[in-house]
């Protein structure tokens, strides 16, 4: 019988089992029956040992993640990456700081039994999903494997071995005999295959879209499905079945992953000749084009998954939820019946209507790729939506009953200016009332629009971050193109321009905390409608509430502009108030901060208040 194992290393989150391992190992049994795959979930052991709050901590920061393996992979370096990781700890903010050689210790015990546990001389291939955080821990497992069983074939894909990182880790680390540049299903099964061959064990046949030392085994073409829906239902069962072997202390519900599509609808062209998307993403390196899954085979997929494990929580793991037909496909799901906590990534432009759709679905929280609320800077970002469009979806996922809403605002983006950070500032004053963005300084990954085109935005001197330095012998990193990349080329400028910005975000959040400290909360900026008048609360930290009462037109005019509307558009729907008459009422409500202005377009910022969080 043909076995191979898949092994998915830390630091991913602990509670969720790999999609990308879940899928492979469907795939390969949907496609060659008789093989046995086995995926380990090393990562889960790991949380088990560490604990879960403690690996979750680390599996957050990449550098202290990546530096924990790296001394095991070159423990002649264990003393400089100890001290790497000991100033990068100390800017983490951990209840108790652990010791380095502590979690060094333990990682290792953890990861030999993990190694010791199976006996590698009887599988045909091990490969490895390589993704974000994990690029020494799986060195660390192929070296050890390699040790153990020198004649066993080693395979890695995934995000970080896109394009000509694969390359150059396939020439960097001689344990690596195969990596997988693009979609993994397709070139996984016809290595297998070929690697079964019993007539021809030497040589392999030509493999789309698999690199090997030995160029006769090798393309360099994308190899992918071309329909999703040929794709069978992800295999999850080894995760389950490990998690059902936790002693109570350690028990947890997981979440369930799942894709309704690859790639990216928005990557539009940002110049004629230039990349595509938004400037900074470089998400979907192992994919062409965009493909998504039929909503008949989305509602089957996620009714399957959540009656074989039992569990209602679901993360769609898109890079962007498919824009088509949102609202009907969502209306769908919530016609299984089902009480559902879904998760998905969605575009600043999402309508209300399909917000709410989302919402009644089971949606509980969105992730909104919101970056900037400088318009100035988010076309610098290729982001096609304005401070407006941001700060309406931030308003609507304050509303109860709404998803909450996580994001992250890009701090010290190459080429933005003084007018940049100005814009923000100002714009932050009306962002008060909503849930806080999340300060993420900027950095630049391979293959993203900025990385191809450094001139474009002010930088030079690209290559991999000095931080590498740290971790790799600088022999090795000389040849290895890795996901962080770092350059030169205003980066103090950058900082301090942001760090007013950097600055106010942290009393946001501090303000909005206080705010929502007691049970049953209102909306910071609500509104109760009366019919004929409205009332307009506004909560205040250290203060009384202050209220504004709005009465017949003001009040229309107030609700029409729930959804942002243009002057044109407000003078039309009320002919009967010329623009002398009503500017004065916009001008005093953008004053007061319950409207917002953007040229001749304004959104009112109170959400109804209808019920409480």
């Amino acid at each position: 019988m043909k076995r191979i194992v898949l092994i998915s290393a830390p630091w991913p989150l602990f509670n969720s089992p790999s999609i990308q391992l879940g899928a492979l190992k469907a795939f390969i049994k949907q496609r060659i029956p008789e093989t046995k795959v086995k995926v380990l979930h090393a990562y889960l052991s790991v949380a088990q040992a560490l604990g879960y709050d403690l690996y979750g901590r680390i599996s957050e920061r990449t550098w202290l993640a990546e530096s924990l393996y790296a001394a095991l992979l070159y423990p002649d370096r264990a003393e400089t990456i100890s001290r790497f990781w000991e100033r990068r700890a100390s800017a983490a903010a951990f209840p108790k700081k652990p010791s380095f050689d502590a979690l060094s210790r333990t990682i290792k015990d953890v990861s030999s039994r993990i190694l010791d546990g199976e006996d590698w001389e009887k599988y045909l291939l091990t490969g490895f999903s390589i993704c974000f955080g994990q690029l020494t821990s799986s060195l660390y497992f192929v070296r050890e494997i390699k040790q153990r069983a020198p004649s066993i074939k080693i395979v890695v894909g995934g995000s970080a071995t896109a394009g000509d990182m694969g390359k150059g880790m396939l020439q960097s680390f001689p344990d690596l005999d195969f990596v997988v540049r693009c979609e993994g299903e397709l070139p996984l099964l016809n290595l297998v295959k070929s690697l079964s061959d019993p007539h021809d064990s030497t040589n392999l046949n030509p493999v789309s879209g698999l690199i090997s030392r030995d160029e006769r085994a090798g393309g360099e073409e994308i190899s992918q499905i071309p329909h999703l829906d040929e794709l069978p239902i992800p295999d999850y069962g080894d995760y389950f079945r490990r998690v059902g072997r936790l002693g109570s202390e350690q028990v947890f519900l997981p979440r369930i992953p799942m894709e309704i599509s690859r790639g990216c609808w928005w990557q539009k062209p940002l110049k004629p000749k230039g990349a595509s998307g938004c400037a900074f993403c470089n998400l979907n390196l192992q994919w062409q084009g965009y493909r998504a899954k039929s909503p008949e085979r989305t509602i089957a997929e996620l009714h399957a998954l959540t009656e074989q494990h039992q569990i209602l929580s679901v993360s769609f793991m898109d890079n962007l939820l498919p824009a088509k037909d949102q609202e009907s496909l969502f209306k769908r799901i919530q016609g299984l019946g089902k009480d559902l906590r879904l998760f998905g990534e969605i575009r600043a432009a999402t309508p209300r209507k399909v917000l709410a759709a989302m919402a009644s679905a089971g949606m509980r929280q969105v992730q909104v790729g919101i970056e900037a609320l400088s318009t100035g800077l988010l076309k610098k970002l290729n982001k096609g939506s304005t401070a407006m469009d941001n700060l309406e979806i931030m308003k609507n996922c304050e509303t109860p009953g709404m998803p909450d809403l996580a994001s992250n605002l890009i701090l010290a983006f190459p080429s933005s200016n003084s007018r940049d950070v100005a814009e923000t500032m100002a714009n932050l004053e009306f962002a008060g009332p909503f849930r806080p963005l999340k300060g993420i300084p900027f950095w630049l990954g391979y293959g993203s629009p900025v990385w191809q085109r450094p001139g474009e935005y002010g930088i030079k001197r690209v290559g991999n971050h000095f931080f590498y330095k740290h971790l790799f012998p600088p022999e090795i990193l000389r040849g290895l193109r890795l996901m962080i990349q770092g350059y030169q080329g205003g980066l103090r400028y950058q900082n301090r321009l942001w760090r007013p910005v950097k600055e106010r975000l942290n009393k946001w959040r501090c303000s909005y905390l206080q705010l929502h400290e007691s049970p049953g909360y209102d909306p910071i900026l609500s509104y109760q409608d009366g019919g004929n008048f409205m009332i307009i609360r506004e909560r205040r930290s250290g203060y009384n509430d202050m209220t504004h009462r709005l009465k017949d037109t003001s009040r229309k005019i107030y609700l029409f502009c729930e959804t942002q509307s243009s002057l044109p558009e407000i003078l039309n729907r009320f002919p009967g108030f010329g623009e002398e008459k009503i500017m004065p009422f916009l001008r005093m409500m953008v004053d007061k901060r319950l409207m917002f202005n953007e040229e001749d377009r304004y959104l009112s910022l109170a959400v109804p208040i209808g019920g409480r969080k």
